[in-house]
């Protein structure tokens, strides 16, 4: 099984706009994140940490601007935690192990999925497509991704 953690290494490759996002809870501009409308299959990870993240058959078109997913790949690589900042109440996402701002999730995702809408930056992503998997360590999810 693979160890994910947060590495200096792995700190010191973010870019400015990854390193704000995941390290200093930013939040990219909506309509600009590269991976916003990625349709390939395959599955997100953390930019930070690796860790599995979300599969690209749980991805939805939700206009609200940033990726949006319906449910984690694997449930125990998210952190959900009460934001209040910015004069709201939100559930912020972090990923486990990178311990990496990942966005927020709101109740209201397609009801035949579940209802939650995971908002997620692409700058906190990385995304493997589903043909390099394997090579890549994640070949235990190639069930989850279906063929787009």
């Amino acid at each position: 099984m693979a160890t994910y953690k947060k590495t200096d290494a792995a700190i010191a490759r973010l870019s400015p706009e990854e390193y704000r996002v995941t390290q200093q809870s930013g939040t990219e501009r909506p309509g600009t994140g590269a991976l916003l409308h990625n349709d390939e299959a395959g599955i997100y990870v953390d930019i930070v940490s690796g860790e599995p993240l979300f599969a690209s058959s749980d991805k939805f078109e939700s206009g609200c601007g940033w990726p949006s997913f319906t449910k984690p790949i694997e449930p125990l690589n998210i952190n959900e935690l009460r934001d209040t900042s910015h004069g709201m109440v939100r559930t912020e996402v972090r990923s486990t192990h990178g311990d990496s701002h990942l966005g927020h999730v709101f109740p209201d995702g397609p009801t035949d999925r579940g209802g939650l809408r995971y908002c997620i930056n692409s700058a906190s992503l990385r995304f493997i497509p589903r043909e390099e998997m394997e090579a890549q360590g994640y070949g235990d999810y190639l069930n989850q991704v279906e063929d787009i």
